[in-house]
């Protein structure tokens, strides 16, 4: 493709006064990878120095899945030691700091505030700041396009790894950009450096990018699902199946108890724009009702450039929590203490307590997403 984007990693001798000469600390998953698709591990291992590779949730070669913990080992291709932060602790231990000079971060995110790769930058990144490093961010497209904001900014006190700045859900950021406004917006001030994209233009969708396609995560398999996962990642904080432990997930919902047929028709009247539901049936391999029937719908995406994934997801958290009748929809968290799930996620308490109508909760987050849109725009990188 002639105008193939460049990603940061394509680009990273703009960044030579930074890291030559240094000892590099590498956070990294499959993703990380340059135009001819190899390894940012490989490529800056050639290059420089270094001397440690850290590990985000799903580890540095991608085989782990959803929330479990990575173990500290040596990286079998170049045996540099590969530390987790996504462990017992989410931040850079202390005892490591004088193992490096400079930082670089090269991975795919996927535009989504729930998405924990941004929580592992942001811890990142204050980390830097406590221990004078400078940190490297090497950036990526956005997957969903960066014009597009939808969603409620997050509420404060609910923030958390699955919420760790206060912005919508879709917050048409790219990496870079995310992290040029945590560290001005958040107060932190470390010294941030990001290598820009060539050929990027922020109307693009990743199948625009001319760039091969790599799972971002073991339950992130195309586009779709990305486009999706801003509305149906919700139900990860209720008692139906998202679709994990089958070959489409964030775009299946449902459980033993749904009724498939009737939950399609109810939302396809609602006539949401470049979607239609299918009644469906499943049994997940893993997670949520393993080895049970379950019935509910597959979402269709039909125009991807329409999709108000977090309008999807409201409307079908409130049809679904009407067929469940015989038991809680919500998950509990494992202590009273804890918010539970679907506040952290949501970013507020209005969709648990169910307060207002679809309609006026989507109305008030509207407002929300654009007084967002004029925080995010001082950040932008590209046109």
């Amino acid at each position: 493709m002639a105008n193939q984007v460049l990603c940061g990693i394509d680009n990273v001798q703009d960044c030579d006064s930074i890291l030559a000469n240094k000892r590099i600390a590498l956070i990294t998953n499959p993703t990380g990878v340059n135009k001819d698709l190899q390894s940012t591990v490989d490529v800056l291992n050639q290059r420089y120095d270094v001397t440690l590779l850290f590990s985000p949730e799903h580890g540095v070669r991608g085989d782990k899945q959803a929330g479990e913990h990575v173990a500290t080992y040596k990286d079998d291709k170049t045996g540099i030691q590969v530390y987790s932060l996504y462990g017992k602790t989410r931040t850079i231990p202390e005892e490591l700091n004088d193992q490096y000079d400079v930082l670089v971060y090269d991975i795919q995110d996927i535009g989504s505030r729930y998405y924990t790769y941004i929580s592992t930058l942001l811890n990142c990144m204050e980390s830097c700041k406590k221990n004078q490093k400078s940190i490297v961010v090497l950036d990526r497209p956005n997957p969903i396009g960066g014009e597009i904001v939808e969603g409620n900014i997050l509420e404060t006190p609910l923030l958390s790894f699955v919420g760790c700045h206060e912005m919508p859900q879709r917050y048409g950021l790219t990496t870079g950009e995310f992290a040029m406004m945590a560290n001005v917006e958040r107060g932190i001030h470390c010294d941030l450096h990001v290598v820009k994209m060539k050929n990027y233009k922020r109307s693009m969708y990743y199948d625009e990018t001319g760039l091969s396609y790599i799972n971002p995560s073991p339950n992130i398999p195309n586009l779709d699902s990305q486009v999706l996962y801003n509305g149906t990642c919700l139900f990860e904080g209720t008692s139906l199946s998202e679709g994990r432990g089958t070959t489409k997930p964030f775009e299946i919902i449902g459980a033993p108890w749904i009724d498939g047929d009737q939950l399609a028709d109810i939302m396809n009247e609602k006539g949401l724009p470049g979607l239609r539901f299918r009644s469906t049936y499943f049994v997940p391999t893993f997670s949520k009702h393993k080895d049970q029937m379950c019935q509910g719908v597959q979402i269709h995406v039909l125009d991807k450039k329409q999709v108000k994934a977090v309008e999807l997801g409201v409307q079908l958290l409130f049809e679904t929590k009407k067929m469940t009748t015989d038991m809680d929809f919500f998950v509990s968290p494992p202590f009273e203490s804890e918010d539970l799930f679907i506040d952290k996620l949501s970013g507020t308490k209005d969709i648990r307590l169910g307060s207002q109508r679809p309609e006026e909760l989507l109305k008030k987050w509207d407002q929300e997403s654009e007084k967002f849109k004029q925080i995010k725009e001082k950040y932008h990188l590209y046109e």
